[in-house]
């Protein structure tokens, strides 16, 4: 099943036209008839959505960057919620505690 054709897909409007070029002119009894061109449209629209992917999550890593600090800073914090789990003292230790209790250590 493909997408709304209503709103534009550049990259694809000739596959687009063949497809309802054959939907008009192919008898519904022969329901089988179009499936070639819709193949050829669902590799075109499969392509073109790699294509706009890549085009928005080109900068992902720095925009994921900015954000946690733009976060950070609205949080009061200068440290990762990991770095404050490392620092705490009874968190380390209760996570010591439950490492030897996994590993069948009774000490």
């Amino acid at each position: 099943m493909h997408p709304p054709l209503d709103r534009p897909h550049p990259d694809c409007q000739t596959e687009i036209n063949n497809l309802r070029h054959c939907h008009a002119t192919t008898s519904k009894l022969k329901f089988w008839g179009c499936n070639d061109v819709k193949f050829a449209l669902d590799k075109c629209l499969k392509e073109e959505k790699i294509r706009l992917l890549e085009i928005l999550n080109k900068d992902m890593v720095t925009k994921r960057t900015a954000e946690e600090n733009v976060y950070q800073m609205a949080m009061g914090k200068e440290v990762s919620f990991e770095e404050y789990l490392n620092a705490d003292k009874e968190f380390v230790k209760a996570m010591e505690e439950r490492r030897k209790r996994d590993n069948g250590d009774s000490r």
